[in-house]
């Protein structure tokens, strides 16, 4: 076998060139006129040998990188560009080395025959079931573009959600990190140097200073038993929550029921829950189709179970509205809505206003919760420094007295 270049032209006169490999130049030739080109020139090529190179990290495929994909691929589309074009062009500039890689296969996978939802569909790690479902029904109904340009819109809403949830985040986290350093450096500085100054002083401490260092005490000589502790409370709380189902469970409930997180957890799923079904329904997926792919889109069994309860109600003959009642998470408004758009015949847009509607909600119980955060946690770094300060320059107060 040797690697050959050909240049031909098609049917239509356009001027085709590459590589291929082939035992000699006239199978190529034959494998050329298959093709229904009409060969120019072929000639041997000699390749010599590279080192493998080493590969370039890869980055995590993040739903800002399938948003600006997406939207490339809508206006290409859009403007008459057959799909396998657009997606060797968009293959060539896609700045995510593993989307790319991935994009490249999926062109390979289309030239061989595959459709492109098929082809899609071998990464669900990176297109989920409803990116597949959404690229089906576009393919199907012959409106690729539409499908295309709702999937582009439901990656960047969910890239925006992320990022609003991550800049909630990095106040608290920040805040954390900061108390803990205050508490290593006191206990690593401050503390023993006042432990020598009380032991020159003698006499007894005040209360509240004994008992400050006698906690100190007990954490320095067991501090290696309270980490061992901790790492083995982590360890038995995420086995817990990945390989028992009750563990799963549980602290499924929990964190429904916690105060204000709680509230955003399940109104995020309502936003989400929304628009997704809004997008599908728009791209001609069936109900119960819909609601098979939104039952992979969430990790919480009580959601889950909530999701296939409401399936169970539509197949047995109930309407969608009446079977969200049923299974008691969702909102009686959101009910009532699906229920006036099931009656007026224009379901996905009454589920976008209403996911529009809870987005807002959402944007407001974040901002609440930081609301609160920042006090509280300005509330806890003041708590630490005095109770040191008290521990500390007591006994001094006690010997000025």
């Amino acid at each position: 076998m040797g690697s050959f270049k050909y240049i031909a032209r098609d049917s239509s006169g356009a001027k085709r060139e590459g590589v291929r490999e082939a035992v000699c130049s006239n199978d190529l030739i034959g494998w050329l006129r298959e093709q229904g080109f009409i060969p120019i020139s072929v000639y041997e090529i000699f390749v010599k040998e590279q080192k493998p190179k080493q590969k370039s990290r890869r980055k995590i495929i993040k739903s800002s990188d399938l948003a600006a994909t997406f939207w490339q691929l809508t206006t290409m589309v859009e403007g008459g560009i057959p799909i396998t074009t657009s997606l060797e062009t968009i293959a060539e500039d896609i700045e995510n080395l593993q989307l790319r890689e991935i994009f490249q296969q999926v062109v390979e996978k289309i030239h061989k025959g595959k459709t492109f939802s098929g082809s899609i569909g071998e990464y669900p790690r990176v297109f989920n079931n409803l990116t597949c479902a959404m690229m089906l029904a576009g393919e199907t109904s012959g409106n690729l573009a539409a499908a295309l340009r709702k999937l582009a819109e439901y990656f960047d809403t969910r890239d925006k959600l992320a990022r609003k949830v991550k800049g909630a985040m990095a106040y608290p986290v920040f805040v954390f990190v900061f108390i803990v350093l205050i508490v290593i450096f006191i206990m690593t500085f401050i503390i023993p140097r006042f432990r020598i100054i009380f032991d020159q002083l003698g006499g007894d401490l005040p209360a509240f200073t004994q008992g400050f260092m006698n906690f100190y005490d007990m954490v320095r000589f067991n501090l290696i038993y309270i980490i061992g502790s901790v790492i083995l409370t982590v360890v038995f709380l995420y086995l817990a929550y990945s390989k028992t189902k009750k563990g799963h469970y549980a602290f499924c409930r929990i964190a429904l029921g916690i105060p204000l997180l709680g509230k955003i957890i399940s109104q995020a799923f309502v936003t989400m829950f929304c628009r997704t079904m809004a997008t599908l329904l728009a791209a001609g997926v069936s109900v119960l189709e819909v609601f098979d792919i939104l039952c992979t889109m969430t990790g919480n069994d009580i959601i889950k179970a909530a999701i296939t309860q409401t399936r169970q109600q539509i197949v047995e003959g109930s309407d969608i509205s009446s079977s969200l009642g049923v299974s008691g998470f969702f909102p009686n408004m959101v009910v009532k809505m699906i229920q006036v758009g099931e009656q007026s015949g224009s379901l996905p847009k009454v589920l976008e206003r209403t996911a529009d509607y809870y987005e807002r909600k959402v944007d407001a119980a974040i901002t609440t919760v930081m609301t609160l955060l920042e006090p509280i946690m300005i509330v806890m770094v003041g708590g630490i420094v005095l109770v040191v300060v008290l521990a500390l320059y007591l006994p001094i107060f006690s010997m000025s007295g």
